[in-house]
């Protein structure tokens, strides 16, 4: 005869309460967004045949932790839409969105201490300043925000470590080479801790060999430090190992 107290529930056991549903996978929340973007340029003379529309009605959004890609043929729009995107420049209509800020609303030195603060922006070229070593460009956007200067250069030297240039500290920019400077300005941009890092046409002026590289820079930076970033390129290959590739093409931007 089997024992009953073996088909007795323990005294301890509450099936009911311990129930809960599975957790729900939650988006990720957008850092940028552009809604109905539209750039027209006026006619630059009366000899000129009407206005320049580059983009109308664009609409993006970039999440926390994307790599996105937006290509396109020289001349499509693609920097000027980097420069709405970093409030370099303002739409014709539309908005952008960083969070909760509206940057049609800026002010110029509003517009100046958002980019400071949240957009790390790398050019195509480097504009590094020549008087400077590259641990100071690097400090630079730290320096200009008031920080003082032995902890702007400490943060300085750990991001040129992190982009490769351990032992460069003092070289200036006419010492090191294409790829060298573009790594420095990478870590300019990255040094304050942005919360969106734009880069237009980051290897545009690199050999092939030297572009793979910093390439790959950014792609590992992004990843080991979280990054959310919207990279334009001409180079489909590199486009291609982002996580959403997008394309500017006749005044639309296509999935």
């Amino acid at each position: 005869m089997s024992d009953p107290r073996l088909n007795q529930e323990p005294a301890s056991a509450d099936y009911g309460s311990s129930l809960q549903p599975f957790p729900v996978a939650q988006s990720p929340a957008p850092v940028l967004r552009a809604v109905g973007l539209t750039k027209i340029y006026p006619a630059v003379s009366e000899a000129a045949q009407g206005k320049l529309e580059l983009f109308r009605d664009i609409n993006l959004t970039v999440c926390v932790g994307e790599m996105v890609a937006i290509v396109g043929e020289s001349g499509a729009g693609k920097s000027t839409l980097l420069h709405l995107l970093a409030a370099l420049d303002k739409p014709t209509a539309g908005e952008v969105w960083c969070g909760n800020e509206r940057l049609s609303t800026f002010s110029a030195k509003q517009a100046a201490d958002f980019r400071n603060r949240d957009i790390g922006y790398v050019w195509q070229f480097h504009y590094l300043l020549p008087e400077f070593t590259a641990m100071e460009n690097v400090a630079m956007p730290l320096l200009a925000r008031g920080m003082a200067r032995e902890s702007a250069l400490e943060r300085a030297r750990f991001w040129l470590n992190e982009v490769g240039l351990s032992g460069r500290e003092e070289h200036r920019s006419g010492e090191l080479s294409g790829g060298q400077q573009q790594r420095v300005s990478i870590g300019r941009a990255l040094v304050t801790a942005p919360k969106i890092l734009l880069a237009d046409e980051p290897t545009g002026d690199l050999d092939s060999r030297t572009a793979e590289t910093v390439f790959e820079l950014v792609r590992n930076l992004h990843q080991t430090h979280g990054l959310t970033s919207v990279i334009v390129t001409h180079n489909l290959d590199f486009a291609g190992r982002c996580d959403r590739l997008l394309r500017l093409r006749e005044g639309r931007l296509e999935e």
